[in-house]
């Protein structure tokens, strides 16, 4: 007879909800997505904007960006997903196109940073522009770390 093993839905690990939220690997991303991306959106804002097509993108994929990561993670504390495997798909498919479009902010925002650089009056400006480059490839970086975090999982 063949031994009756678990089955493929009790081996998936549980969707956390409360503080277990910032103990789970993938989960625990969210909070440092959104201070890392509050701080490009405060340092671009800081700006004396010479791009504001390109700059203007920065800011609405920072700020709103910012926004669904924090609904995001009050849902997850509140325990709104109810242990749904649909839950991971909608948190891996976010997670994956603003890592996407947060990898476009972040090259927009460089460019702004070198043209800041020959273009700009003051060097604060520049300082600024390069602080909020880095907090956005950072950004970046940890939206794609929870989306494969999230896939593999």
């Amino acid at each position: 007879m063949a031994s009756v093993g678990p089955s493929a839905a009790s081996t998936q690990p549980a969707l956390p909800s409360g503080a277990a939220v910032f103990k789970t690997i993938p989960y625990a991303f969210i909070l440092p997505e959104i201070v890392c991306g509050t701080w490009v959106w405060i340092l671009v804002a800081a700006t004396s904007v010479s791009l504001p097509l390109l700059q203007g993108w920065v800011m609405y994929v920072s700020l709103t960006s910012c926004l669904i990561s924090l609904l995001l993670l009050l849902s997850y504390l509140l325990g709104f997903h109810r242990n749904s495997e649909n839950w991971k798909v909608l948190d891996s498919l976010y997670h994956g196109a603003t890592a996407i479009l947060y990898m476009s902010a972040a090259v927009l925002q460089a460019n702004a940073t070198i043209n800041s650089e020959f273009h700009s009056d003051t060097p604060l400006n520049y300082q600024l522009n390069s602080a909020a480059s880095f907090f956005a490839f950072l950004t970046t970086f940890l939206y794609i770390l929870h989306a494969f975090s999230i896939y593999y999982q």
